[in-house]
């Protein structure tokens, strides 16, 4: 109690609540503009932060961090574009919900979920950051690859319309996740002698080009479509955190920040897995499934809850073991060195006061990014009215700055252009486009451990069954993969008493 006293007299000051609130508008503005994530926001702050004390430079650095993360919602919700790669699977029922015209009402579940998510992510973050990291160091090869095959089995799930066209995309995802070098080997596949493909295709051109330019190209060629969303008339007085709504869907909360913390705990899982792990929970748990993929409040309730869950379970191994969970928390890891501050088992006796600075600072951080978007919501949702012929140039504009700007290539450019006629064409003929970024983030993860795990076991395939965390989440698989099968049978049944 009296660490926390202490820590709560380093949080309350002035100039640390104004560091926090800047530091989460910049993380807003960055995560709303597609290709610029919360790594980016987070690495341009650090040279700020060279001259303040460690609770004001880290509160900072948080701050851009969660308001990255939730802003991606943003652009996912109004145009189809998520911000960020773990906003992907918001776009699944948060564009439907603006088409529908309740943009106003799919924003308020957004930023309420995220803060419900952040906060409930940073309480367990606060309780149960050892055991978790020392459940996050059990993970191996053979776990990460259960993980992997897991979340693959999720893309029959996810996807809408037809289960066989969704995994044909989830296929073509795993495809192109094997271009560039062999991960054992270092044998160079399927790169066409480009060296820009050496090391595989980056997430963000396909990221952007399967949902932002695809979408430009959509409402480029089917006009009628864009116009009758520019139309469509928006409840401004839905704007506003449903309470009600979120207090119904508890369930769904409790299971998507818990799915959330123990993903962003394990390292290299990130956002993008747990937020579609977490929608497919959902999915399971409701009474009416059907709705899910269509604007259903519970699907973008599972997507955010989730993934600013994972932002907390992110800091866990970095505070506890020193390892970063993904890129954002490498960098965030490099800001709390600078800052005197070294991650690591010893830091929870060493700089206690510091630790729960951070606690502290986090939760913060989630409230300052509930207030901000609030107060910007009506804002947003106008974004809507801009006409079509004027939006789709910037957001065009955005997108090529977005790739260009990270490593300066024109073959990304060009590669966000492929992806992009690839996008317009696999939505064109119903296969959709989250299966191909799921398939593109797994397929790494899953062949890389495949093989690893088969040089450490001598070849022996059965240890991915005997190990008791492999075994469970390849058994979650095939279980979850027989229900979808059977959920698909009794709707093709329940289609045809309908049609009868």
């Amino acid at each position: 109690m009296s660490v926390l006293i202490d820590a709560f007299g380093l949080i309350a000051d002035i100039k640390v609540l104004v560091a926090i609130l800047g530091g989460t508008f910049l993380g807003l503005v960055m995560g709303s503009l597609p290709g610029l994530t919360a790594a980016m926001a987070i690495a341009l702050l650090i040279p700020l932060t060279f001259g303040m004390g460690p609770i004001m430079g880290i509160g900072m650095l948080l701050g851009a961090f969660c308001g990255a993360i939730a802003g991606g919602a943003i652009p996912a919700i109004l145009l189809n574009i998520p911000g960020t790669p773990s906003s992907v699977c918001t776009t699944l029922d948060g564009f439907p919900m603006a088409r529908k015209g309740e943009a106003g009402k799919a924003l308020g579940v957004s930023i309420s979920a995220s803060f419900i998510g952040g906060v409930i992510g940073a309480v367990l973050l606060i309780l149960l950051a050892p055991p978790i990291a020392a459940f996050a160091l059990k993970f191996g090869p053979a776990e990460f690859f259960a993980l992997g095959v897991f979340g693959l089995v999720i893309i029959a799930s996810v996807s809408s319309g037809s289960m066989l066209r969704g995994l044909v995309a989830g296929l073509l995802g795993l495809a192109l996740a094997t271009v560039g070098a062999d991960p054992i080997t270092g044998a160079m596949r399927f790169t066409g002698g480009q060296p820009a493909l050496i090391s595989g295709i980056d997430l963000l051109p396909a990221l952007i080009g399967l949902f932002a330019v695809s979408q430009v190209l959509k409402d480029v060629v089917d006009r009628t479509g864009a116009d009758a969303a520019d139309k469509a008339p928006q409840n401004f007085t839905s704007a506003r955190p449903p309470w009600g709504l979120l207090a119904r869907a508890w369930r769904v909360i409790a299971s998507s920040t818990v799915i959330g913390v123990i993903v962003g705990a394990i390292p290299g899982a990130g956002g993008s897995i747990s937020s579609f792990m977490s929608y497919d929970q959902a999915r399971r748990m409701s009474k009416t499934p059907e709705k899910f993929g269509t604007g259903h409040p519970e699907g973008l309730i599972a997507s955010e809850s989730s993934n600013n869950a994972t932002a907390g379970g992110a800091l866990i191994p970095m505070l506890t073991l020193g390892v970063p969970g993904e890129v954002a928390t490498a960098v965030l890891m490099g800001g709390l060195t600078i800052q005197g501050v070294r991650p690591g088992p010893a830091l929870f006796d060493q700089q206690a006061e510091i630790v729960y600075g951070i606690f502290l600072a986090f939760i913060l951080a989630n409230l300052a990014m509930l207030l901000m978007q609030l107060l910007g919501i009506r804002l947003f949702v106008r974004i809507l009215r801009v006409p079509p012929r004027m939006l789709m140039p910037l957001i065009l504009m955005f997108c090529v700055i977005g790739v260009y700007g990270v490593n300066g290539s024109i073959f990304e450019l060009w590669l966000m252009f492929a992806f992009g006629l690839l996008g317009f064409f696999l939505n064109r003929y119903g296969f959709g486009t989250a299966p191909v970024i799921l398939g593109l983030i797994l397929g790494s993860l899953t062949e890389s451990n495949l093989r690893r795990g088969m040089v450490v076991f001598d070849g022996d395939w059965t240890q991915f069954l005997l190990r008791p965390i492999s075994a469970t989440l390849l058994g979650l698989a095939v279980l979850f993969l027989g229900f979808v099968l059977l959920q698909q049978r009794r709707d093709r049944r329940r289609d045809k008493e309908n049609t009868a």
